[in-house]
């Protein structure tokens, strides 16, 4: 095997690694997992068949319920409600019941950063809020009636904005964590803000799971160019999450 290419070996490596993560939840022996960045391609050659990395670990730990994923920036966050599908099917899956799951487990996660009640801020899914339903009806039928139920089952929605402005609105505002409508409305503006300080973690499942948000790099292997500052961050924000998630659990 070369260096800096995707392979079997490397991939059945990887897949590896990540079986025994979740082995050792299952156990019960640790209490959050931080994992490198994953080459997709390699996983792939070595017979992966799942769609991501979260949905493994949903399969390897059962999880029925509603998973996503979650990046983080410093203070600020963003969940996903449809990440890793192709564009031409995000708006069917956009529906009131994604929407409130994935807000739930952004201020839950949120919350146990330490503040205790999260401000957020809903991204549309079309060009303008969809122009009145010009462009689209799903912030009219869909995304705002959503986000005014949430606000009044008590969650903090400080606003519903266009995407391109969701997160400079967010950040303005004041707001903890921003709602996207797919994967790359959040992700392009995190890694613009700050490439190898982005963070992304996998919720719903039992502990928390971290990564850094940028790729393996292959292409940079054996020229002193990694920069392990964002393995650090999601190292930092793992340990702050799993730690508060343990406080809060009742004493047996």
């Amino acid at each position: 095997m070369g260096s800096g290419q995707a392979s079997a070996t490397g991939g059945a490596y990887m897949l590896e690694g990540l079986r025994n993560a979740a082995a050792a939840v299952v156990e019960g022996r640790i209490d959050g997992v931080l994992y490198a960045p994953l080459n997709k391609q390699a996983m792939s050659l070595a017979g992966h068949k799942a769609l991501d990395e979260l949905h493994y670990f949903r399969e390897l730990l059962g999880v029925d319920g509603f998973c996503c994923e979650l990046n983080n920036q410093g203070s600020l966050w963003t969940v996903r409600v449809t990440s890793h599908v192709p564009l031409r099917e995000v708006a069917d899956l956009i529906t009131p019941d994604n929407i409130r799951k994935a807000t739930s487990l952004g201020v839950e996660a949120v919350r146990r950063t330490g503040v205790a009640s999260p401000k957020v801020v809903i991204a549309g899914l079309n060009p303008h809020l969809g122009e009145g339903g010009a462009m689209g009806r799903e912030e009219i039928e869909i995304i705002l009636p959503t986000a005014a139920k949430l606000k009044a089952d008590g969650i903090d929605v400080i606003g519903v904005y266009p995407a391109d402005t969701a997160v400079p609105r967010a950040l303005r505002e004041g707001a903890d964590l921003v709602v996207t409508m797919y994967h790359d409305q959040g992700q392009i503006a995190l890694k613009a803000l700050g490439f190898d300080r982005t963070v992304t973690m996998l919720g719903g499942l039992p502990v928390p799971f971290a990564t850094p948000s940028q790729g393996s790099a292959y292409d940079i292997v054996g020229k002193n160019l990694a920069d392990p500052s964002g393995l650090k961050a999601a190292f930092q924000l793992l340990e702050k999450v799993a730690a508060n998630r343990l406080a809060e659990q009742p004493a047996l």
